[in-house]
């Protein structure tokens, strides 16, 4: 299975369906079913983050963990525009990085799955069980 690491509380975030993009400086060619992994570290920037704590709530953060299962279906080159209209879906725009040139990583179907632990990697990785 393919799988990304992402920091928490991102993670988190899309398990629970609010994020629906992750914003990459890099883009990728794959398309399909994704599976999200938790780091072992939480993004610094989150105990700063007064709106971002208050999407996550009082959801538990996992560490090290597959959490949830989504559908990678396009990876979108940033523009002024596009970065606009994202600015009016207030709860997204909390979720990411947008800047012009970076790649905006279009998820469906997302999916709570039974965790598993193990260690993440940079990049798109195999998950062999």
């Amino acid at each position: 299975m393919k799988v990304l690491s992402l920091k928490e509380p991102y993670a988190t975030l899309i398990k629970m369906g609010v994020k629906k993009i992750e914003t990459r400086s890099w883009k990728t060619n794959y398309r399909g079913e994704l599976y999200i992994h938790t780091s072992k570290k939480v993004d610094p920037s989150f105990a700063r983050n007064k709106p971002l704590q208050k999407l996550v709530g009082n959801t538990p953060l996992s560490f090290g963990k597959i959490i949830c299962k989504c559908e990678l279906v396009d990876c979108v080159l940033m523009t002024e525009s596009f970065i606009e209209k994202i600015k009016k879906e207030e709860e997204e725009y909390l979720c990411g990085i947008y800047q012009v040139g970076r790649y905006a990583w279009i998820l469906k179907n997302i999916e709570e799955i039974d965790e598993i632990e193990t260690k993440g990697h940079l990049g798109i990785w195999n998950y062999e069980e």
